[in-house]
């Protein structure tokens, strides 16, 4: 897939105005990608997200609508996917598209009222110098959130909220 066909899905449940944005990695090399509606509702970042906003849905694209009318938009910082690479090479390919992805925020983001939150331990590390460097409002505050699969569900939680309340969206 190509970058082009994740954005058109995406673009589907871009809300208006965007309140939050998520940066996230990459669409995984397994094709479940966040913004796939014929998806299942118990992938991981998607059952994870809906817990964090308290909402249980119908379907994924029932979950997909509520994120949208929340005001929450979901960004990877590259449309590669990465999840099957390591180390060096696995950054480099996400540092190789981080112009895109602050084109990406611009055009998504209102520095007044749009709050960005990374996720994912790299994703953080790599990014979040970088962002708010170049002007993006950035509220992890050196808080670390990790992609919630592979255990890492309860401590996905705890860290997102020590940044945010899902009851202020």
């Amino acid at each position: 897939m190509d970058k082009s066909y994740y954005i058109r899905l995406r673009n589907q449940f871009t809300p208006e105005p965007v309140k939050l944005i998520l940066i996230l990695e990459s669409p995984p090399i397994s094709g479940k990608y966040f913004y796939d509606e014929t998806g299942k509702p118990s992938e991981p970042l998607f059952s994870e997200l809906m817990k964090f906003l308290k909402y249980n849905p119908a379907d994924k694209k029932d979950g997909l609508s509520f994120f949208q009318k929340k005001g929450i938009l979901l960004m990877d910082v590259t449309y590669k996917p990465v999840n099957h690479l390591k180390g060096k090479l696995r950054n480099d390919t996400i540092l190789s598209d981080f112009d895109s992805l602050t084109a990406d925020l611009r055009d998504h983001c209102s520095i007044n009222s749009t709050r960005v939150i990374l996720i994912k331990a790299n994703i953080c590390k790599l990014l979040e110098p970088k962002l708010l460097e170049s002007g993006f409002p950035v509220i992890n505050q050196g808080v670390v959130i990790p992609f919630p699969s592979t255990g890492q569900q309860k401590r996905f939680h705890a860290e997102i909220m020590k940044i945010i309340d899902p009851a202020d969206l």
